[in-house]
């Protein structure tokens, strides 16, 4: 089946659906400027500030052992205060106000489907916009912490304040998965687009989706295109705004 054809067989599938779960990964973001993480020119491409893996930099025990280097990481790595939401985005409000779209699943951090102006967001992996001091719990914005060259200091006790994401070696935010499982084992239409589908517990989400009509979009090949029902290697700004056409 050519692009043609798959673009044609993904409308049809839209246009006659009122319950579409989209479930993100890094490329969703690429496209408004901001790097993924593991394909060439990704975040994991570059050294550490510290002498390690940028994906170790990203760790629990990393971020408590040094926080100054963990948090020159995050800062000049991770936040792209000037990004704005991309086609796909807006594609993906669209089919929300239309009552197609239930659920966004993200294992972002960045909020532009938020920016974007949607409202069913579940956030697998946190996001920077919130921060917290890790010692007594007081929530701060992303704002506070950049003021700081290095660390972010706790204006109430003095502790390290740090982003609300989920670093490796944490649990997901509580309650993020189970409504992403749920989400996905209900949808009638799944739209996987990119991620690479290697990086556990988001990835297992797949196996909770029980129908048919499984759209993977993503430039290099997942442990999961031969489950899915069809499969693009196009930008996925251009595939979406192709299928909502007439839908």
């Amino acid at each position: 089946m050519d692009c043609v054809d798959k673009i044609a067989q993904a409308r049809e599938w839209i246009q006659h659906t009122d319950n579409i779960v989209f479930f993100g990964g890094a490329g969703t973001s690429t496209e408004s400027g901001i790097p993924d993480f593991r394909s060439e020119n990704g975040l994991y491409s570059r050294p550490g500030k510290a002498g390690v893996s940028p994906e170790y930099a990203l760790s629990h025990p990393f971020m408590v052992e040094n926080p100054d280097d963990f948090s020159y990481l995050y800062k000049n790595n991770l936040i792209y205060p000037d990004a704005v939401p991309s086609v796909l985005h807006r594609v993906l409000v669209e089919w929300e106000e239309q009552g197609k779209l239930k659920t966004i699943i993200t294992q972002n951090v960045d909020r532009l489907h938020q920016k974007a102006g949607s409202t069913r967001v579940i956030e697998l992996h946190g996001n920077l916009s919130d921060h917290q001091c890790a010692q007594c719990g007081k929530r701060f914005d992303v704002d506070y912490a950049l003021q700081f060259e290095n660390a972010a200091i706790c204006d109430a006790c003095g502790g390290f304040v740090r982003p609300m994401v989920t670093l490796y070696g944490e649990s997901l935010p509580v309650g993020a998965y189970e409504q992403a499982a749920q989400a996905v084992s209900s949808a009638d239409v799944l739209i996987v687009a990119g991620t690479s589908l290697v990086v556990y517990p988001a990835a297992g989400l797949l196996q909770y989706y029980r129908g048919n009509k499984l759209l993977l979009i993503n430039k290099q090949t997942t442990p999961q295109d031969k489950r899915a029902d069809l499969v693009f290697r196009d930008d996925i700004g251009f595939v979406l705004e192709q299928i909502s056409k007439e839908a």
